[in-house]
């Protein structure tokens, strides 16, 4: 008999979770009784100030299919997938979203996807509920980069709704916002994934957690992907020197004094170079660092 995590990190979602949980419910319980699976629902609460917590415990007290990782404080989506990733005890993994935009029916097509062979199944959002100018657009943007970067053609990362093997996802501790390039982070092929269409709802309370400086970050994380796949310990090493190189050079450059736009030309290059050398050194280190000493600190409730 095949098991099923679900992992759901949440933050301030006291009004969501009843909701939420009633319908994860209702579809693993047909999953199990159609389909012999047995299951997991394992919340992560990433430090909520509100009564998340509580919501959750009054809920387990009638459920021991659920579980409960309380994070020492809010420490990001990121670390709270990790959590649940480090935790889960089942053959398939599946994320949502706590806050209800993320329709729990669709945990049916992705194992179904699952069954037939697939190593990571992910969904893309449809009729989305979300403003195009502040949330949809940069969406798009940083899909596009992300495809165009990592060679991996998923078109939305950013997705929740994501279903994988159990050994896929438990290959790294994420650091924070590095969840936005999930699967491309965990290196697999094209051959290997497949999506399905869903469609997104409203979320049913509170505000999202995201705005449009995200898109930003996006892009400045990104840059460090490929080189993550690669060797991150030997590209941390060579784009530390190469920042260095770069910012000597700029500095010999500047007191040069000659303000010709040839010259000048010149100065941007190196100082460009310098900027993007920083960047990238700067997030392999975050990242070698997060496989040392990890993203997360939990306690399971029981």
């Amino acid at each position: 008999m095949k098991k099923i995590s679900l992992v759901i990190p949440v933050h301030n979602e006291e009004k969501n979770i009843p909701i939420v949980y009633k319908e994860i419910k209702a579809v693993l319980e047909e999953l199990s009784q159609n389909k012999n699976y047995t299951y997991e629902i394992i919340f992560v609460n990433d430090g909520s100030s509100d009564n998340t917590l509580e919501v959750l415990k009054n809920f387990k007290k009638s459920d021991s299919f659920l579980r409960i990782l309380n994070m020492d404080k809010n420490r990001g989506q990121s670390a709270g997938l990790t959590a649940g990733f480090y935790y889960a005890k089942g053959d398939i993994i599946v994320t949502m979203d706590g806050d209800g935009q993320n329709d729990p029916r669709y945990i049916k097509d992705l194992i179904k996807k699952i069954e037939e062979g697939y190593q990571v199944v992910t969904g893309y959002r449809i009729k989305r509920k979300e403003p195009f100018l502040t949330r949809i657009l940069p969406s798009r943007i940083a899909n596009w980069l992300i495809s165009l970067i990592t060679g991996l053609k998923v078109r939305d990362n950013g997705c929740s709704l994501k279903a994988y093997i159990s050994p896929i996802p438990k290959k790294f501790q994420i650091p924070r916002g590095f969840h936005r390039f999930i699967p491309a982070l965990f290196g697999v092929k094209n051959e290997e994934v497949c999506e399905i269409p869903v469609i997104d709802r409203p979320r049913f309370y509170g505000k999202t957690h995201y705005n449009l400086k995200r898109t930003f970050e996006v892009i400045r994380d990104l840059l460090t992907i490929p080189f993550i796949l690669k060797d991150p310990i030997k590209f941390e090493k060579i784009f530390k020197y190469l920042f260095i190189l770069f910012f000597v050079i700029l500095l010999f450059l500047f007191l040069y004094l000659n303000f010709s736009f040839l010259w000048i030309l010149i100065k941007s290059f190196f100082l460009i170079l310098s900027g993007f050398s920083y960047i990238i050194w700067k997030n392999l280190k975050r990242f070698n660092k997060a496989q040392k000493e990890g993203v997360f600190k939990v306690e399971e409730i029981f």
